[in-house]
């Protein structure tokens, strides 16, 4: 039997990094972890191949060579997805699709053979068999989230790593928070999973004997979800760190109340975690409050940002207007708590109700939604009726990222980040000195001469040595990124 695993392309959004990624010659952000989970549990006796279109196209020979296609994607994904699926329909293959999006949309993919539904640790295997049999049946469904650990160390033979800016590992599924917006509670749970330490570290293991160095992305939804057990898991992260030589840092996503554990901040520190993405969505108390975000009104905000950076994490964090009880100023005071929080990758949105949410189920019985969403929060659409004229939140909107992606408001939290960062802050390498002088060359030539503001850009550029000299490649890291976030908003905002 011949598999095809694709992973359907990403639309050019803020998330994408698309434009920033070109300076250093990579495709992609990261790699398609599902799939290469999902991978493993095939037999070993099965070929295997995988096609991630973000980095290479799909051709009709790849599908002409497989006998059934694997396909996995977020909602974001849902145009790729339905295309790959009409074209291997097509071309006479069967086809099996999972992941996120599936889960919480399954009846709009009526072409799709096999459709699974949740988690797969139990379900894979079982169609697997019936596929054998030629008993498979349409839908699978997991009765019950399954344990970690039986999750399989992902193969990640699968992939070029060259393509890529960092690799992906899981620590945890689940989150006990209950926002109304989120679709990680409905999919995942409010109970959160771990693996066993030496389960994740053997997975560290694997991908440090690809030869791999340097951003490895703990995809948890909220790494410290389960609080327990991530203590645990930290002293024998940090061991595994330091009797390794420390071959990665670490990002992740949390929930702000991060900042109320020091033990785990210093934890994390000390194992190599260098940024954090944190859902602040608003300073506004009561919109938090109506989203059932009660975490983010426990705790002056600024402060556990700021308290966070002191521990040598850079904030990437997710802001969101929409909300039925934000006020007419809301647009202000988002670029204002921005502005004072020094957090340059500031990622703001629309409200959207996703499907099967809290906030789906209460916006369909109040009458008010209007399409599914794109899954693309940042694409100026809306799929329901806000309670603000929808013409005069998506012009506030638009204003919002006008504002906090121009030159000098992005340099300016660009250089207040740097000042936050620790002085002995190391940061393994992936790249050769000759790809980092190719990536410079191409970075300085982009900014520095042909686009229109460098002139803020040389000013950021003398700032960064004269104040920031240890932390420079970071520094222009963080202008790559500002680049990528001007050009969707010139995209977006038109």
């Amino acid at each position: 039997m011949k598999i095809l695993l694709v992973y359907p392309e990403f639309p050019d959004t803020y998330w994408s990094f698309r434009h920033a990624l070109k300076f250093e010659g990579k495709k992609a952000a990261f790699p398609p972890l599902g799939l290469l989970t999902v991978a493993p549990m095939i037999p070993t006796a099965w070929e295997r191949r995988l096609v991630d279109m973000n980095v290479e196209a799909l051709w009709p020979e790849d599908i002409e060579w497989a006998d059934v296609v694997f396909i996995s994607a977020m909602i974001v994904q849902n145009r790729s997805l339905e295309k790959v699926v009409e074209l291997c329909r097509s071309m006479g293959k069967k086809t099996v699709v999972g992941g996120p999006y599936v889960s919480t949309s399954s009846e709009r993919l009526p072409d799709a053979d096999h459709i699974f539904i949740g988690e797969a640790e139990t379900t894979l295997p079982e169609f697997l068999n019936d596929l054998e049999l030629g008993i498979a049946r349409k839908i699978y469904e997991a009765p019950e989230r399954p344990s970690l650990e039986l999750t399989p160390v992902p193969d990640f033979s699968l992939i070029d790593m060259s393509k890529y800016s960092a690799m992906s590992v899981q620590y945890s599924r689940g989150c006990p928070f209950n926002c109304e917006f989120c679709d990680i509670i409905e999919i995942y749970g409010r109970v959160p999973r771990t693996k066993p330490n030496a389960q994740m570290l053997a997975e560290l293991d694997a991908l440090k004997a690809t030869g791999w160095r340097g951003l490895v992305f703990v995809v948890d939804d909220n790494f410290i979800g389960n609080r327990k057990n991530v203590r645990l898991f930290m002293p024998d992260l940090i061991e595994w760190a330091r009797t390794n030589d420390y071959p990665f840092s670490f990002i992740t996503e949390a929930s702000v109340n991060l900042a109320e554990d020091d033990t785990l901040l210093e934890q994390m520190e000390a194992a190599g975690f260098r940024r954090v993405f944190l859902g602040i969505e608003t300073p506004v108390e009561e919109s938090l409050k109506q989203a059932q975000k009660g975490q983010n009104t426990r705790r002056n905000l600024l402060e556990s940002i700021h308290k966070i950076q002191e521990h040598g994490m850079e904030i990437m964090a997710g802001f969101i207007v929409g909300f039925d009880n934000d006020p007419e100023d809301i647009f202000e005071l988002q670029m204002k708590f921005i502005r004072e929080s020094g957090i340059p990758l500031a990622m703001v949105g629309l409200l959207a109700a996703l499907p099967d949410t809290q906030l789906w189920r209460r916006l369909e019985k109040e009458g008010r939604l209007l399409d599914v969403s794109t899954g693309n929060n940042t694409d100026c659409t809306i799929n329901f009726v806000p309670r603000m004229d929808a013409d005069r939140l998506v012009e506030g909107y638009k204003n919002i990222l006008r504002s906090i992606y121009s030159p000098t408001e992005y340099y300016r939290r660009a250089l207040d980040c740097l000042s936050r960062f620790r002085q002995n802050r190391i940061e393994p390498r992936q790249s050769r000195l000759r790809d980092d002088l190719r990536s410079f060359l191409n970075l300085i030539y982009t900014l520095g001469i042909r686009d229109n503001s460098r002139t803020e850009f040389w000013g950021y550029f003398y700032r960064l040595i004269r104040h920031h000299s240890q932390h420079f490649a970071h520094g222009l890291t963080l202008a790559a990124m500002g680049y990528h976030f001007r050009q969707i908003t010139d995209k977006y905002c038109e």
